[in-house]
């Protein structure tokens, strides 16, 4: 499945794959968004799958806005595969991984 990304102000809505095949379509669309908005939702409701490089670009645009003080916020259950990248029920990884994903107070998951 394709990448589709919809938006309305700053609510972006990504419906599909998010895989390495079309990372350059999420890129894109998202390059130096943060000069735009200083506030960006993503609803990842509709995201049916996600690999390693799709998990990476989220993480790039969460870093992105930390580094410029910008809100990130990201809604929406998604693919399985996303929730069970941050998903962990042992404390110590959680915290590793959230050190080594820089996850901070600003990302709203629902």
């Amino acid at each position: 499945m394709d990448l589709e990304i919809t938006s309305y102000n700053n609510r972006f809505q990504i419906k599909g794959t998010l895989n390495k095949v079309n990372l350059k379509t999420f890129n894109a669309h998202f390059a130096n968004i943060f000069d735009k908005l200083d506030d960006v939702l993503l609803d990842i409701e509709r995201v049916k799958g996600i690999d390693r490089a799709g998990v990476m670009a989220l993480a790039k645009l969460h870093n992105e806005s930390i580094s410029k003080s910008k809100r990130l916020s990201i809604i929406g259950l998604g693919c399985k595969e996303l929730y069970q990248h941050f998903k962990t029920e042992d404390a110590p990884k959680a915290k590793a991984k959230a050190e080594n994903m820089a996850i901070s107070g600003n990302i709203v998951a629902a």
